[in-house]
């Protein structure tokens, strides 16, 4: 059998940590940002944690 191969738009889009978690980037903050506030735009930084249903999902196409 071949190998199976990472879904390489989930590759990009997610990460999975040490403990089996996935981590996803905050939808948002790439564009039109200067009519967003302040306040808005740091609360869009950083890293978010999936659901558990997508999560599962996530894994399956990162063939985890």
């Amino acid at each position: 059998m071949p190998k199976n191969k990472t879904h390489s738009g989930a590759r990009k889009r997610f990460k999975v940590t040490g403990s089996g978690k996935v981590l996803r980037e905050r939808a948002g903050k790439r564009h039109l940002l200067e009519h967003k506030s302040s306040r808005v735009t740091r609360r869009l930084t950083g890293n978010a944690e999936m659901a558990p249903g997508d999560a599962k999902k996530i894994k399956k196409l990162l063939g985890k």
